[in-house]
């Protein structure tokens, strides 16, 4: 386990990175009464992977990665991060911004706990990433603690991306569409990792705003082509408090294949 203690300046600079041109979301998130589709129902609960091509502690925890993405009462996600580049080898899947979003989950936490492999339950909890039991401990509180969960959907009709949010109680929270590469093979030549292939499983590849959910119904499309633009396969719903680089607790997710 590699833990980063103080990630550079850089990290805190606030810059937003995005890998490719904003998706385009074709008709305007709206409000309005009527019934939640029957999909919208289950509740997910979301781990987010805090991982580096550069870290050598990391493959077995994007393996585990991996085989939780199989279990469909979760939402998997493996965000790559950059500060470990300068051992030798450029991540070629890390965002900066998820090195800023990992810093913002410990300054909230108060515990300071900034490593790869580190998994984040719903927003809130943090533990190795490769320690399968410590994992579905956390997602065992997750699912007990859960507060005021919002139902989403995700459904692909033809050539467009469908996502019903809500209704619900609580408080107003933005809501975020995820572009996820579901695996990629990376042959890393230099660094701790240097000669191995790694797979690497549910890759958030750009993150994109669509509104802010306020409790009523909530409904937008967007163009599967946008997500296929830029090398992804899939797409993730996140409803979640706060901003994508200073992140709260979850409140609502879903997760669609595209393959």
């Amino acid at each position: 386990m590699r833990p980063a203690g103080s990630i550079s300046n850089a990290i805190a600079s606030g810059d937003l990175l995005m890998l490719a041109r904003p998706l385009i979301v074709i008709a305007t998130l709206a409000a309005v009464a009527g019934p939640v589709a029957t999909a919208a129902g289950e509740t997910k609960t979301v781990l987010e992977l805090f991982t580096s091509q550069g870290c050598s502690s990391c493959p077995p925890a994007d393996r585990l990665l991996g085989e939780l993405a199989k279990d469909n009462r979760l939402v998997v996600l493996s965000l790559p991060v950059d500060y470990w580049d300068y051992l030798g080898w450029r991540d070629t899947l890390a965002l900066h911004l998820h090195s800023m979003r990992q810093r913002a989950y410990s300054d909230a936490r108060g515990d300071r706990q900034i490593y790869t492999p580190q998994v984040v339950i719903n927003g809130v909890a943090q533990t190795i990433g490769s320690d399968r039991r410590e994992i579905a401990r956390a997602i065992t509180a997750a699912e007990v603690n859960r507060v005021a969960p919002i139902p989403v959907s995700l459904k692909r009709n033809g050539d467009t991306i469908e996502i019903e949010i809500g209704p619900g109680s609580g408080m107003k929270a933005p809501v975020f569409l995820l572009a996820v590469a579901t695996e990629t093979a990376v042959a890393i030549d230099r660094g701790e990792n240097r000669g191995r292939t790694i797979t690497y499983v549910n890759s958030v590849r750009s993150w994109r705003r669509l509104g802010e959910w306020d409790g009523k119904l909530m409904r937008a499309t967007v163009p599967v082509s946008e997500i296929q633009a830029i090398g992804a396969d899939a797409v993730a719903i996140l409803v979640q408090a706060g901003s994508v680089e200073e992140p709260g607790p979850m409140r609502g997710a879903a997760f669609l294949s595209l393959r």
